[in-house]
């Protein structure tokens, strides 16, 4: 269902792709409905429950310093399920366009809401990551920051985490949930990624900036642009007049202030949309 001013885009592949052809710095915003599209758990909308509760609920601060064990089996459950879940054919088809146009001297950035590194997997490289990522830890002691990569990430979180509402907590003792190991510290690890309530990366969002100030083309993927600041950026562009398509499986609250709109499943509709253009080897 859309918004009543979502009815003038433009639903032309034709008018995209001439566009697209002649893109030199592409960026590409992706969010949770790219990733749901590789079965990956959004914990949102009806349904999205772990238990009791749905991310909002553990995704805090407060939630990780009243009860660290629940969030870690929250935190644990889902570095686990990304065992199983690959990339699709969206992920793949962003992943190739970075490496064709950056073989011709044009830039794509990745600019993402996701934190399961699925475009990683892919073979994207210039990603810019907004909220963190499952597999990265940091020190809530000395603040470092580190790829973590162990299946489970401790002994103790083997076989727990389990998402059915009647499974009881682990109730796990803090220190056999993930520490630091950096000489002389010890100090509890929690997930490298920004909680509800917490400021996003300064670098990270200086980088993002600077992708959109030279952006000439923007891509919105799997994203219902509601959650800020990522949900601006898009009808930032647009309101300057960079050409902005959104692929999503319905109009969203932002669809009006775009150029374009094709709905349905990313990766239906993206790959033919961002395919190789004859306009590409054009200098």
């Amino acid at each position: 269902m859309g918004t009543a001013s979502s009815d003038n885009v433009d639903r032309s592949m034709p008018a995209f792709r001439e566009i697209f052809g002649k893109a030199r710095n592409l960026v590409v915003l992706t969010g949770a409905g790219v990733s749901a599209e590789s079965g990956v758990p959004t914990f949102r909308g009806a349904g999205g429950f772990w238990r009791r509760w749905q991310a909002q609920d553990l995704a805090t601060p407060e939630a990780f310093q009243s009860n660290p064990s629940l969030v870690w089996e929250f935190y644990s459950y889902r570095r686990e399920v990304m065992q199983s879940k690959s990339p699709n054919k969206a992920h793949l088809a962003i992943a190739d366009v970075e490496k064709r146009f950056k073989s011709i001297g044009r830039n794509v950035t990745v600019i993402t809401q996701n934190i399961d590194r699925l475009h990683h997997a892919a073979g994207s490289e210039n990603i810019l990551e907004l909220h963190g990522s499952l597999f990265m830890t940091r020190c809530t002691h000395c603040s470092h920051v580190e790829e973590n990569r162990r299946s489970p990430i401790v002994p103790a979180l083997k076989g727990k985490g389990a998402p059915d509402p009647d499974v009881p907590d682990a109730q796990i003792p803090a220190e056999s949930l993930p520490r630091c190991e950096q000489s002389g510290c010890g100090g509890l690890l929690r997930p490298h990624v920004v909680w509800f309530g917490e400021g996003l990366d300064c670098d990270v969002l200086s980088a993002a900036y600077s992708a959109m100030d030279a952006c000439d083309l923007c891509l919105v993927v799997g994203t219902s642009s509601v959650v800020y600041p990522a949900a601006q950026f898009a009808p930032s562009l647009a309101s300057r007049g960079v050409p902005v398509a959104e692929f999503n499986l319905e109009a969203t609250p932002a669809t009006g202030a775009f150029r374009f709109h094709f709905e349905g499943p990313a990766g239906e509709t993206l790959p033919s949309a961002i395919a190789e253009h004859e306009m590409e080897n054009v200098v």
